[in-house]
């Protein structure tokens, strides 16, 4: 008998890293999950990566459309959610105070605050009461890396979001969480630097 047997999982990104892992494990775990990405090619391997009790949705988190019809489905399908893994998110070096573009910002803030902001709340009327929301954050949100400070900010901004909606959920009994991890070793490093991947494993 696994911990999530009978629960209903929706995790955003999840189609590399720490959300594939985590997809894996709830499934391991007796969860059915929802898994989304934007490149469908990369969303199929992840599905089949999976194996079994996942539906893939292709769509971008930070589209408020695309949200509605993530939503629409699992309603369809499960009629419910038990955990919300908002984890869908993105980060670009080499941005230093003095070359930060609107751009630069835009993408960074639209996906990491924005696209968790409205995933969270259009998820709501399908989250159980005693469910739970989980984020990605980062040790970023709390220590500065230079060329990086939007998305820095961006996780700082998570980190503000769960401790509010935390006192706004406790009616609710529905538990709000943000991992915030250092360094792992997953895709979204491969364009990386090769002196800033050392400065990590040292």
């Amino acid at each position: 008998m696994g911990k999530l047997d009978g629960k209903v999982a929706v995790i955003t990104g999840g189609t590399s890293g720490l959300a594939l892992a985590s997809a894996k494990l709830f499934v391991k775990e007796g969860a059915y999950v929802f898994i989304t990405g934007r490149r469908k090619e990369q969303l199929d391997k992840a599905v089949a990566e999976v194996g079994k009790n996942v539906t893939g949705f292709q769509g971008d988190a930070s589209n408020l459309a695309d949200l509605d019809r993530l939503f629409e489905i699992v309603k369809k399908e499960k009629g419910h959610i038990d955990v919300l893994f908002a984890s869908a998110g993105l980060g670009e070096l080499n941005y230093p105070i003095g070359a930060i573009t609107e751009e630069h910002y835009h993408k960074t803030f639209d996906l990491n605050v924005k696209g968790t902001i409205f995933t969270v709340q259009k998820a709501l009327p399908l989250l159980r009461d005693g469910g739970s929301i989980i984020m990605t954050g980062s040790i970023a949100g709390s220590k500065g890396f230079p060329g990086f400070s939007v998305y820095n900010a961006s996780k700082a901004a998570i980190r503000s979001l769960a401790r509010t909606w935390t006192m706004d959920l406790q009616p609710r009994k529905i538990r709000v969480n943000v991992i915030s991890p250092g360094p792992i070793a997953t895709g979204a490093m491969k364009d990386m630097p090769k002196e800033v991947i050392d400065g990590f494993v040292a």
